[in-house]
């Protein structure tokens, strides 16, 4: 199975992990749409460097936490899609779009937890199911989890129990899709150097140090360090891959 006409999505693909992602997925030969909230610049800036290498790309908007905009998202994708690729399907689908929330437990309100909710779990079921017409059979789909639904990091209760809900709907999802071929597994990063929650990691050399001190190879994650693992999960080598949680943390409170 050959990668040169391949099409990822990546949900929340303008900044951080995603666009690292996008990139990583367009150096091994696989075209992409990112999608935004409301960095539109940011967007076509990925879109342009992705172009500059040889792949076509393409940016479209997303509120990822508001399930009733799924149907007019999914349309634009078909139109896009078609007027670009000439197909009304793609091959891969990476729900990346999220948000950090840092509060703890005894703290942690009931708007904030409904926000993760609606982007880390409701949307990421319903868009999925959404859009399994136009996923390509033999495809895959790739859920961003994260460390902390292994390990604990105080004032992450809700954001990582999320996560937790994601790595059991993974399994779910490739035992039920499995027939068409398609592959889902979850992707979980350590503490990871972007601008994720506010750049808490990337911005606090103290967290850093801190972080690093607890990690086998010494040191926090940077981006670099995520996307070429999402993208190599959409190359033939690793096809026999399914129903997995990846952890890439760099050993992290082992």
């Amino acid at each position: 199975m050959e990668t040169a006409h391949k099409i990822a999505l990546v949900t929340g693909g303008s900044r951080g992990l995603g666009r690292n992602s996008a990139i990583a997925l367009s150096k091994k030969g696989i075209d992409v749409i990112v999608t935004y909230l409301s960095r539109k610049d940011e967007a076509e800036e990925v879109v342009k460097e992705i172009e500059a290498s040889g792949r076509k790309a393409a940016a479209l908007q997303l509120d990822a936490g508001k399930v009733s905009s799924f149907d007019s998202f999914a349309a634009r994708l078909s139109d896009t899609l078609m007027e670009k690729w000439g197909r009304d399907q793609f091959d891969f689908l990476i729900n990346n779009a999220g948000f950090g929330v840092h509060a703890g437990f005894d703290q942690t309100t009931e708007e904030q937890f409904d926000s993760l909710v609606s982007v880390h779990f409701k949307g990421v079921y319903f868009l999925t199911q959404k859009l399994l017409s136009r996923i390509a059979d033999h495809g895959g789909v790739i859920n961003i989890s994260t460390g902390l639904a292994r390990f604990v990091v105080e004032g992450y209760s809700a954001y990582a129990a999320m996560k937790g809900a994601i790595e059991v709907l993974t399994k779910y999802m490739a035992k039920e899709l499995g027939s068409r071929g398609i592959r889902v597994n979850a992707v979980a990063p350590g503490a990871t150097a972007t601008d994720f929650g506010g750049g808490l990691v990337r911005d606090n050399q103290g967290m850093r140090e801190q972080l690093g001190s607890v990690t086998a190879l010494g040191r926090v994650g940077e981006a670099d360090d995520i996307g070429g693992v999402v993208a190599a999960l959409c190359t033939p080598e690793l096809s026999w891959v399914n129903a997995q949680r990846i952890e890439v943390s760099g050993g992290m409170l082992l």
